[in-house]
């Protein structure tokens, strides 16, 4: 019998809900494919965040992607209020002390780096609002964690806001060259290869 599992990868705009039902004039992920019906989102990615998605019907993924004792990779692009420091990206890196569900939590040792030039993403539609007088930069944030809301929660714990949040790799899946709102359905081995280095059981 042929095996039913199912696996697409998104470009998931701004200003999409992470689920295929909303409230009225919310935009969701069924507006950009006709997704079998067993088929969810891996984790989350917020409204105003963009980027990589992978959904699945394969359970198991989900636990291996989602479960703490894990630490699977997951990098974003970020493009942050001001010009980071290497003080900022230093911290960043050690783990900085964010609020979770009205609790301390210390995040994990991530890899943070500053871009040496803006990346070739697609534009944000809208756009971010331009300031003449007060610069931006862009960084790349590796964590293995996935609380809520935690990449924007861990640049402001070191001065930094995040204006623009993309998504750019799980493991060894790469948004790479995608377009928003962009679906490409893959076939089980390579998501296996691409998030696991391995082949599914």
């Amino acid at each position: 019998m042929k095996n039913q599992n199912k696996y697409y990868i998104v470009y998931k705009p701004y200003n999409v809900i992470n689920q295929f039902t909303g409230d009225e004039g919310q935009v969701t992920l069924a507006s950009l494919h006709d997704f079998p019906g067993d088929v969810y989102p891996v984790g989350r990615l917020d409204l105003d965040s963009e980027g990589l998605l992978l959904l699945t019907n394969d359970t198991k993924i989900n636990h291996r992607l989602l479960h703490p004792t894990f630490h699977q990779e997951k990098e974003y692009w970020i493009q942050v209020d001001g010009q980071i420091t290497e003080k900022a990206l230093a911290e960043l890196r050690k783990g900085v002390n964010i609020r979770v569900e009205k609790k301390e939590f210390t995040t994990r040792a991530a890899k943070a780096e500053k871009l040496t030039s803006n990346p070739n993403l697609p534009e944000r539609t809208p756009p971010i609002r331009f300031r003449a007088n007060i610069p931006t930069s862009w960084i790349s944030l590796t964590i293995t964690e996935g609380k809520k809301h935690q990449v924007r929660k861990m640049t402001a714990a070191v001065g930094f806001p995040t204006l623009r949040l993309v998504r750019t790799r799980m493991q060894n899946l790469y948004l790479g060259q995608m377009q928003v709102g962009e679906v490409r359905e893959l076939e089980e081995e390579e998501i296996y290869e691409m998030l696991f280095g391995s082949q599914p059981e």
